[in-house]
């Protein structure tokens, strides 16, 4: 891991992936709205540079732009982007992280498994 900070109070499901200097932080000023840390779904992918700041909750299957701001909660299946917190779209988002290692794989519940499924598999290809 490069440059990540987690929070020790922070909470982050399986099957995460997160990129370089992201900060998923608490907020530990008494008179703040969000005290606290965050609570974060499964499957979700936060991009370079994003920060989680504070008591919120992000869903499941939720990607997380680089360089984005999160302090409000984040429903499933959204993707926040940019600057200000701005949800665009409510959508289905295949998050794994794949590679290719001889074949193409993906990673989850802590080991690489071959992708099997032929429409990912196409899309993998033709990159």
């Amino acid at each position: 891991m490069k440059s990540i900070f987690v929070s020790g109070a922070a909470s982050i499901g399986q099957d995460c992936v997160i990129f370089q200097q992201v900060t998923i932080g608490s907020n530990t000023l008494g008179d703040a709205k969000r005290f606290g840390a965050p609570r974060i779904g499964t499957r979700c992918y936060i991009g370079a540079g994003a920060k989680i700041i504070g008591k919120v909750t992000i869903g499941d299957d939720v990607r997380i732009g680089a360089n984005a701001v999160v302090t409000r909660d984040v429903p499933s299946k959204c993707v926040v982007v940019n600057g200000v917190q701005n949800v665009l779209e409510r959508a289905e988002v295949d998050n794994r992280f794949y590679s290719f290692r001889g074949r193409w794989v993906y990673f989850s519940d802590g080991k690489w498994k071959p992708v099997e499924d032929g429409a990912v598999l196409d899309k993998l290809k033709s990159s």
